[in-house]
């Protein structure tokens, strides 16, 4: 389900950069893939005591992580760079301290050595603790540094057993980084509170979380996510938004990330030359509990507070996701000989949001901001300086056809009624 809600959330935000007429250009500055960084992931396993459980496909559950690892490690992309990190491999006691801080890099994240991989998963033997949040930050950590996309597929099957360190609480720490990494979880029971930990910990980076029960579909889901990582993105830039126009950051064209608290608001500032068109569109995810019944405002207003123009949404919680855009285009300037003069342009994004009961207001809200300055209409050919466009010749058309059809039809039904009195 959650994987569902995670497309349809994905389906959102690309519907509201269409809307909105967002394309990057070849110059974009922010968030724009260089290439020059091997995309990384990081596989999280769960080594705990309960993966002695024989209930997948006859064998244990260990034994299916191996059968899948091995699989995958031989399938990887040259371009991935891979590295495994385990939980509760190491310590069989029972100090809740010690079981806590049971994790360990069984291979470092970087060019793969596929013969030297496996004979480091061979090794494994289920043993302790379940320390999740610990293991996510040791992981995230592991992945630190550069660009390029950066992942981590988290294989349990079982809650976290180090309480009061939230691993879903860790999951949005991770992501308020705005470092551009995405944490994607599978469970290897299908139990609910396991589904509702796991799926938590996903929404709030905006991975997925799948439920598997047999070989097959651990090693066909960890291969597609691993494949998903050698898939040319765009990383989002982190940008602090402003509580006023006056303080607001400069953005260039590019897609920036931010976090928003409930009914907060964000301002950001954007340069636009005169003959230039500004298009922009914005994403809130809601990745905690909230009272469904919310909206979400994006405006475009001149550094003196008059309003321009504004995009606005607003769900009743049948998506976790609410976007989107607006377009400003500003005219040509009166004397061609003077030197344009650019005007900044301010973007406020407000919500309205409520926080369920108990539920945290900090980290707030992930926002994502997307920014385009491209050449503004040109006459009467451009769609958005003539109203309908082209399509005027087609109304123009159509009216004319329906003037001669009436007249037509007028015609004949004359002709009929003439005859019939005749006869």
């Amino acid at each position: 389900m959650i994987t569902s809600k995670r497309l349809a959330a994905g389906v959102c935000a690309l519907l509201a950069a269409l809307t909105a007429g967002i394309a990057l250009p070849a110059g974009a500055v922010a968030g724009e893939p260089t290439g020059d960084d091997a995309p990384k992931v990081n596989l999280l396993l769960d080594v705990s005591g309960s993966m002695r459980t024989r209930d997948i496909d006859g064998g244990t559950r260990m034994a299916a992580a191996k059968q899948a690892f091995n699989e995958v490690l031989d399938a990887t992309p040259e371009e991935v760079q891979l590295g495994i990190r385990t939980l509760g491999a190491d310590y069989p006691g029972d100090d809740r301290r010690t079981g806590c801080k049971d994790t360990s890099q069984l291979y470092p994240v970087g060019p793969l050595d596929r013969t030297e991989a496996k004979t480091a998963v061979a090794t494994l033997s289920p043993t302790g603790w379940t320390p999740i949040g610990p293991a996510l930050l040791k992981a995230a950590d592991d992945l630190d540094g550069g660009g390029g996309s950066k992942r981590i597929v988290l294989i349990s099957d079982g809650e976290d057993t180090c309480a009061p360190l939230d691993p879903c609480e860790v999951a949005r720490e991770i992501a308020a980084k705005g470092i551009g990494l995405t944490i994607d979880t599978l469970g290897l029971v299908p139990n609910a509170k396991l589904r509702r930990q796991l799926s938590c910990i996903a929404e709030a980076t905006g991975g997925t979380y799948t439920s598997v029960e047999h070989v097959d579909e651990l090693t066909d889901k960890v291969n597609e996510l691993v494949d998903r990582a050698a898939d040319p993105v765009v990383t989002p830039v982190p940008a602090a938004g402003a509580d006023a126009c006056a303080e607001a950051p400069t953005l260039a064209p590019g897609l920036y990330t931010d976090r928003e608290e409930f009914g907060q608001q964000r301002w950001y500032r954007v340069d636009v030359l005169p003959g230039q068109e500004l298009r922009a569109s914005v994403s809130v995810a809601a990745d905690r509990a909230v009272i469904p019944s919310y909206g979400l405002l994006l405006r475009a207003v001149t550094v003196h507070g008059r309003e321009i123009v504004r995009g606005e949404a607003a769900d009743n919680g049948r998506t976790d996701v609410l976007s989107t855009g607006l377009r400003y285009p500003r005219p040509e300037a009166d004397d061609a000989d003077a030197k344009p003069a650019a005007e900044a342009v301010c973007l406020q994004v407000a919500n309205s949001f409520s926080a369920a009961a108990g539920v945290k207001a900090t980290p707030g809200l992930p926002l994502e901001l997307t920014v385009d300055v491209v050449d503004g209409p040109n006459g009467s050919s451009d769609v958005a300086a003539f109203g309908l466009g082209r399509g005027w010749w087609l109304l123009g058309t159509l009216v004319l056809v329906g003037f001669l059809a009436g007249l037509l039809w007028g015609w004949l039904s004359r002709w009929r009624f003439a005859v019939w009195r005749t006869n």
